[in-house]
């Protein structure tokens, strides 16, 4: 096999120029448990046989709810595509009103979910549903296992069947159905076909710079969302063995023992990473800490490509060997690269992280264009921080006359699954209108600066773009999350939900008593005054009207589970702003 057409034909493409004994390896009982190329073809082989077996007919939907990425999902993801059904994943983490949602809407047939937690969230809705059997990944008692599945596809007598299915199977045939996460309103159900998700694997894996079947990447983020589903079709398709980490909180200790080459990420992953390492660093004392504030402050200057002379690359040739390696043995010694996408990623991050040499290549994309649109190259000077790279090849921009970006190309989805409108909405003259407002400077990198919908109008008239105003402050050691507010009122303002940890951390030092809740911290008048502090110093860098001229510290921490933010943790603004009306009511002077 020379090319490929269709997402399934990807593990026969590595078996044949790969053949790795390790394309997947979870770990169970504290053993790393490793499955080939071969085995992953032959179980998906087996799926496909009985699904065929079960009366399961083309275009079929089959959806598939995991709380971690495990090696069991890519072995039914292949073996549902095979037969032509779609695969329909859905965020663990979702409500149980939002499984009845999708499940009906799609219609899926079959629900296979991950663990006790996950079914018991399924069982509660089931029967509102069309939904005819559950299988379980976890072995759990009075329920059918999934290698139910796997014993009924050891009998071969379908395997002419599936072959006849896949040779029936065009690219441009619907392959999955992923349900947006969504900051408003009811899930949107976006369509995308083998070309679209197959085209955007083959764009994007030229910006990757991978060592070709011999590489290790760790996958965390959420195989449900399409970021970190492209990217392991990515890895697969480059012959990369793929680990999976246990949990978040088993992630250093899985970084050190897998020390993989590559990583997806999050920018709230990286901030959180730097804020434990500063914590760290600034506990030091004497030349120890002096040397660490001296590298800090180095790395914040980092410009790629020697930009900034030969002094400062000496300089940091030192940082390197008595700092920053430190951070490398923190990802497991041996990162080349690491891919961040879902939101936008502080410039001062990183410059910190390429000076720590753990170069991080930030791309733009959402789930309409199977994702990826943009995305920077550390190659051929293909790296330019503050930007989201360069287009990837066969994707076309253009930005409208009000700043939106616009994209067309073979990875833009086929639509919304029932929804023509909307469809119609977001899609013109071929271009995909994405609801992000940008630009292209004279190199040809994308650069985004808000989003559409989330620009607000002051009563003054003024436009407030509040992305760019929070991201800049949550540069802040002392801000973890920050949502700015103003539309129509007199001036912008804030909820900030403090960096807990970090705020009792800097009292500590200064011998502060500010209590030991959230909620009582969010009070204290040494907080508030020092958070403002840091509010007036950011403020410096906008223009009169887009200074936050209020804040207040909100009494609990942001979450998923709490609603406070999307599955990949962007603002839910509308329910955050519900959620503490009485504060946006205090601001603005509206209580009765």
């Amino acid at each position: 096999m020379t090319s490929i057409s269709r997402i399934f034909d990807i593990p026969y493409y590595q078996k044949e120029h790969y053949n790795i004994d390790n394309a997947f390896a979870v770990k169970r009982n504290g053993n790393w448990i490793a499955t080939s190329s071969s085995e992953y073809i032959a179980k998906a082989n087996q799926i496909s046989r009985a699904l065929i077996a079960k009366g399961i007919q083309p275009n079929d939907k089959i959806a598939i709810i995991t709380s971690t990425n495990r090696t069991e999902w890519h072995i039914l993801d292949i073996g549902i595509l095979q037969v032509g059904a779609q695969n329909i994943p859905i965020y663990p983490t979702i409500s149980e009103q939002e499984y009845e949602y999708i499940l009906n809407h799609s219609e899926a047939k079959i629900c296979i979910v991950s663990d006790v937690e996950v079914l018991q969230k399924l069982k509660s809705i089931v029967t509102n549903t069309k939904v005819e059997v559950i299988y379980t990944l976890d072995e759990i008692e009075g329920e059918l296992h999934w290698e139910t599945l796997l014993t009924i596809g050891e009998n071969t007598a379908h395997q002419e069947a599936v072959e006849q299915r896949k040779a029936a199977i065009s690219e441009d045939d619907l392959a999955t159905i992923i349900y947006t996460s969504g900051t408003t309103g009811t899930p949107k159900g976006v369509m995308l076909s083998h070309k679209n998700i197959v085209s955007d694997v083959l764009g994007s894996q030229s910006r990757v710079p991978l060592n070709q079947g011999n590489s290790r990447a760790l996958s965390f983020l959420p195989i449900c969302h399409v970021f970190e589903r492209m990217v392991t079709y990515i890895y697969q398709y480059n012959g990369i063995s793929i680990y999976f980490a246990e949990s978040i909180d088993k992630m250093s200790e899985n970084m050190k023992e897998v020390q993989p080459n590559v990583m997806t990420v999050v920018p709230r992953l990286l901030e959180k990473v730097y804020d434990k390492i500063y914590s760290t660093g600034i506990s030091l004392t004497g030349i120890k800490k002096a040397l660490f504030m001296w590298s800090v402050n180095l790395g914040a200057k980092f410009e790629p490509y020697g930009a900034n002379g030969f002094w400062y690359e000496l300089q940091l040739k030192i940082a390197r060997k008595l700092i920053f390696s430190k951070w490398q043995a923190a990802f497991g010694g041996n990162i080349d690269i690491l891919v961040s996408g879902s939101a936008a990623l502080q410039p001062r991050l990183a410059r910190l992280f390429g000076a720590a040499g753990l170069p991080v290549m930030e791309g733009y994309g959402l789930t309409e264009t199977s994702p990826v649109i943009a995305v920077n190259d550390q190659r051929k000077k293909g790296w330019k921080i503050g930007t989201v790279g360069k287009m990837i090849p066969g994707v076309k921009v253009k930005i409208a006359e009000d700043g939106e970006i616009l994209c067309k190309g073979p990875n833009i989805m086929m639509g919304y699954y029932k929804d023509e409108v909307k469809t119609k909405e977001v899609i013109t003259d071929g271009y995909f209108h994405t609801g992000d407002i940008g630009e292209i400077d004279h190199q040809g990198f994308l650069k985004i600066t808000d989003r559409k919908k989330e620009m607000f109008k002051t009563s003054g008239g003024k436009y407030v773009a509040p992305q760019i105003i929070e991201n800049e402050m949550k540069q802040s050691r002392f801000i973890e999350q920050i949502m700015v507010i103003g539309e129509g009122e007199k001036m912008p303002a804030a909820f900030i939900q403090p960096n807990f940890e970090f705020v009792q951390e800097w009292a500590k030092r200064h011998n502060y008593s500010i209590g030991n809740t959230p909620s009582e911290i969010s009070k204290n008048e040494k907080v508030i005054e020092r958070i403002n502090e840091e509010v007036i110093c950011f403020n410096e860098r906008f223009g009169k009207w887009e200074k936050v001229k209020a804040f207040e510290l909100t009494p609990d921490i942001w979450s998923i589970d709490e609603g406070h933010l999307t599955p990949t943790l962007k603002l839910k603004r509308r329910i955050i702003k519900e959620k503490y009306k009485d504060l946006y009511d205090k601001i603005y002077n509206k209580s009765n």
